[in-house]
């Protein structure tokens, strides 16, 4: 399991609770972003329903302008009509908002070094493992150097843990999620293995874990489309460089 058995009541509490106040809880997302997964996976560990609004992000609907005028983009969560935007931004307002199943630990130095984690994930991993993917012979050679020094210190932060957040699923987890699914896909459709087994052998075992358990399972996007979505993009973007 990778939820404490020991937090299955306060979860059916928090539910009743929620049923009870009449909470609306909304997410305005897409069906393929990586971003809104985190938060469809962290309201599902702390058992929270919610509406799913899925967006055309190249027709942005009104109400999702008007909940993130600044971005306009997905992940948006609507509580009680209040908007909040940004993955990592929402993944810490659902961990404050609802107690049951907490994602971030409670010593403050881990809290922080769990950030940590999360935003270099985001600055770092998603930029270097991006641009290995859009580039090609040697370029894409010399790509794989910051990226590989990247997952080496994931790697490093995994021992002795089986997940980032200990024995169960966090906030970095959540966060470093994508990795899980798009490192494979991406592995597939530029016939480059990038995490190995033999290199990143704790890293790779998370990423197993990680995907197996059912509440990230059952919500990944639909394997054909993804390819055929990161196909095009990698079309696209090769073709706009060569120009």
């Amino acid at each position: 399991m990778c939820i404490k058995k020991g937090i299955s009541a306060a979860i059916a509490l928090a539910r009743y609770d929620q049923n009870i106040m009449g909470e609306e809880v909304k997410l305005f997302r897409t069906w393929s972003s990586p971003f809104a997964l985190r938060i469809v996976w962290a309201l599902g560990i702390k058992a929270i329903e919610y509406e799913t609004v899925f967006e055309d992000i190249s027709n942005k609907s009104p109400s999702l302008l008007q909940c993130n005028p600044v971005h306009g983009k997905v992940p948006v969560l609507l509580h009680n009509g209040t908007p909040i935007a940004e993955s990592l931004v929402i993944l810490e307002y659902i961990d404050e908002t609802w107690k049951q199943a907490p994602l971030l630990p409670v010593d403050p130095h881990e809290r922080a070094m769990a950030r940590f984690w999360a935003k270099f994930g985001d600055d770092k991993v998603l930029g270097s493992i991006w641009s290995v993917f859009i580039k090609q012979g040697k370029e894409q050679e010399e790509a794989m150097v910051p990226a590989m020094e990247n997952l080496k210190f994931l790697e490093e932060e995994l021992k002795g843990k089986k997940f980032f957040g200990g024995e169960t699923i966090g906030f970095v987890d959540l966060a470093l999620g994508w990795l899980a699914n798009l490192i494979g896909l991406l592995e597939e459709i530029v016939g480059l293995k990038v995490v190995d087994g033999e290199k990143l052998p704790l890293l790779s075992a998370w990423m197993q874990e990680f995907g197996d358990a059912p509440i990230i399972r059952d919500n990944w996007p639909a394997r054909d489309g993804m390819i055929l979505k990161f196909q095009a993009l990698r079309d696209a973007t090769i073709a706009a460089a060569s120009k």
